[in-house]
């Protein structure tokens, strides 16, 4: 390389770097990336004491990496090239075609909670049911990478099963295997789809000995929802999932107990943000009350649960006039004690088995 071209190389690099230090100056900061769906660090605040200890220069350094400018085409370039060359786990995300697969990475109180779930069907009169909901990783494992490792979630179910005799089981699994040519997950989210969650309704009713309602006519509601695999893996090319209900509940009315608000079955303004999901019940919260009085049946559920219960509930309310969501997580109490005042005829333990294995709060079942 000749002195000449040395210079043209020098004096590139640093208009590069020049212009994308302007752009830094002149383009506002973020706080919120809605392809990544998290907050972004802000400019930490100076003080010596910062200094010395070296969480100001931390903080600097993640700071700056939140706010590069174009971050997120950089991303998503980034994450084409990397694809281009055999890449194809992400952030522990793995991508298979169009569909984006998770894997359990945190099972460390899987033995804890199913002791926990046992104590619950000892300290209540009440039918204790349990479903849990394998991921798409489990029903679609065809389609994860040769050699990914994963957590054996069959083996866990079964385990499980023995271990809680006392449980009415609900076979969610073999719903969804059954149903696995179908998309009953989402492709860029961990979540099932109405579709998926229908499943699950069929086979709770058929564990209880009901006729499950018919499937009925889907309504499109959203076109362009991208979900957390999304986010995290930074496979920003595909293209975007579908929503769907089958479900009007033009007679059921919810009761958010955290909010102190009563609101229809849907919350159609998330349908507008990034977090479409939400648009079922109205996201995560502590405790809502679904009621119906044209259900099926005069009776009353508590389902202990997720956010996978969020598209859930729907068909629920098409059977059970009132149904207790109950999320540990945020709503710590007795269960055996609330479904005892509450009048519940019947407990529905329904979790994500993902979640199940990691929950710290599972502990109020047994209490």
């Amino acid at each position: 390389m000749t002195k000449a071209s040395q210079r043209i190389t020098a004096v590139i690099f640093c208009v590069f770097l020049a212009g994308f230090g302007l752009l830094h100056i002149i383009l506002p900061d973020r706080t919120f990336s809605p392809v990544e769906n998290r907050n972004l660090s802000q400019m930490p605040e100076f003080s010596w004491a910062s200094l010395a200890d070296g969480s100001y220069t931390a903080g600097l350094e993640k700071y700056l990496e939140d706010q590069f400018p174009l971050r997120d085409g950089w991303m998503g370039l980034k994450a084409r090239y990397e694809y281009l060359l055999g890449k194809r786990e992400f952030h522990g995300v793995f991508i298979s075609g169009d569909t984006l697969l998770h894997q359990i990475e945190d099972a460390s109180r899987a033995e804890q909670n199913a002791g926990y779930l046992r104590a619950l069907t000892e300290l209540t009169d009440i039918p204790v049911y349990a479903g849990l909901i394998p991921t798409a990783a489990e029903v679609w494992k065809d389609k994860l990478p040769a050699g990914a490792e994963r957590f054996d979630q069959a083996a866990y179910l079964k385990q499980v099963r023995a271990g809680v005799p006392d449980a009415v089981w609900v076979d969610i699994s073999g719903a969804l295997i059954a149903h696995k040519d179908e998309p009953v997950f989402y492709r860029t989210d961990h979540h099932w789809t109405s579709l998926g969650a229908y499943y699950g309704y069929a086979a709770l009713l058929s564990a209880m000995g009901e006729t499950p309602a018919p499937l009925g006519d889907a309504e499109t509601v959203s076109e362009d929802f991208y979900g957390t695999l999304y986010s995290t893996s930074g496979l920003h090319w595909l293209e975007p999932d579908t929503i769907e209900r089958y479900v009007s509940g033009e007679s059921v009315t919810v009761e958010n107990f955290e909010k102190g608000e009563t609101h229809g079955l849907y919350v159609d303004s998330f349908l507008e943000e990034k977090d479409k999901y939400a648009s079922f019940l109205g996201g995560n919260t502590p405790l809502y009350i679904v009621r119906n009085p044209d259900a099926a049946a005069d009776r009353k559920l508590l389902v202990v649960r997720d956010s996978y219960s969020d598209s859930l509930a729907p068909f629920l309310s098409q059977y059970f006039s009132e149904i207790h969501l109950l999320d540990l997580r945020y709503y710590r109490t007795s269960v055996a004690q609330y479904a005892q005042e509450n009048g519940v005829d019947q407990i529905f333990v329904c979790y994500s088995v993902e979640n199940f294995v990691k929950d710290q709060d599972a502990v109020f079942m047994a209490r």
